[in-house]
């Protein structure tokens, strides 16, 4: 893992290092982007980490792109609404999506889309989003250990924010290699799950990390494990599944940005570079890094192939446990 990570990293800054050859490229055709706004839509609702850091690379990418980016929250149907809205669109450049790992796991949960949720043009992965399980900060769970030996005895309910959701395929994972069974609470939304953990109706919530940041910082909520390859620089106390006896049950996402198929290369390369430069700043660094997500430098090829790779493993563990989306 730290291995290919090296190599995006390296491949990224061989992309970036290469700006002057990509504008001449743009500059023979349409004098992209001055000819209008560009349209971000952003498949869910206001308010989650995936709204949030679509509409911070939007603000930061109007200046690096000279050109207004607006953002346009189109919610609905595990985000296909949005998605298939995009897919349909012209790929002229002024239609981009504020992507996840939602696009490769709706291939399997949706089986009868009117588009191909892997053939957008891949612009750029954004930041990685690992998965964390919390708890309340009361509660006896401390350890993966404490997760198997309670849902042995008693049983167990752990929260998610949906069937179908990463944080829902990544429990699927869990319960197959550690032979146990606990209640999955599908919500519609982490907000919600999170709402019914602190009121105490549920032992715990699997979620995206950068839901919880601030909760397990400020002692509301305990951090179990995080799902990346390594722990957090956000949350450092916390042990990856790998260090609580799980290696290889890895599940990270990533919220960053495609466009509609047929999308000029050499405008996908562009947009790569500006986010490139925009995740570099020192405030948007920040803002990065408090919610416990890590900045991505990497070129769009590197970005089509997560989505191609994490479609085939993801489909294999809807197929397996069998679920539906809700």
């Amino acid at each position: 893992m730290i291995a290919r990570r090296s190599l995006l990293l390296a491949a990224g800054a061989a992309a970036l290092a290469r700006p002057a050859i990509l504008r001449p490229a743009l500059a023979q055709g349409e004098p992209w982007p001055r000819e209008r706004s560009i349209r971000h839509v952003v498949p869910v609702a206001p308010g989650g980490s995936q709204d949030i850091v679509a509409r911070l690379l939007a603000r930061h990418l109007t200046d690096a792109l000279g050109q207004s980016v607006l953002v346009e929250n189109m919610p609905g149907a595990g985000s296909n609404i949005g998605y298939e809205h995009v897919a349909r669109s012209k790929p002229d450049g002024y239609t981009l999506l504020a992507g996840s790992d939602s696009l490769s796991i709706n291939r399997a949960l949706f089986p009868k889309l009117g588009f191909d949720t892997t053939g957008f043009a891949p612009v750029a992965q954004g930041v990685r989003v690992p998965q964390i399980l919390v708890v309340r900060a009361d509660s006896p769970v401390r350890s993966l250990d404490d997760v198997v030996a309670l849902a042995r005895a008693a049983g167990v309910a752990l929260g998610t924010p949906g069937n179908g959701s990463l944080a829902h395929l990544l429990g699927e994972q869990i319960q197959a290699a550690t032979e146990i069974r606990w209640t999955h609470a599908p919500y519609k939304g982490g907000a919600l799950a999170l709402n019914d953990l602190l009121g105490g109706s549920l032992q715990g919530v699997l979620i995206n990390i950068g839901a919880v940041t601030d909760h397990v910082r400020g002692g509301r909520l305990r951090g179990v494990f995080v799902s990346s390859a390594q722990r957090t620089a956000a949350l450092p106390e916390v042990p990856t599944l790998a260090e609580a006896g799980l290696p290889g049950a890895e599940a990270v996402g990533w919220h960053g940005i495609v466009a509609p198929a047929g999308t000029d290369p050499a405008i996908c390369a562009r947009v790569n570079a500006a986010v490139a430069e925009v995740l570099r700043r020192p405030e948007v660094a920040g803002r990065i890094a408090a919610l416990g997500l890590e900045p991505v430098l990497a070129p769009p090829e590197a970005l089509g192939e997560v989505i191609r790779a994490d479609a085939a493993r993801w489909a294999e563990v809807v197929r397996r446990a069998r679920i539906q989306p809700d």
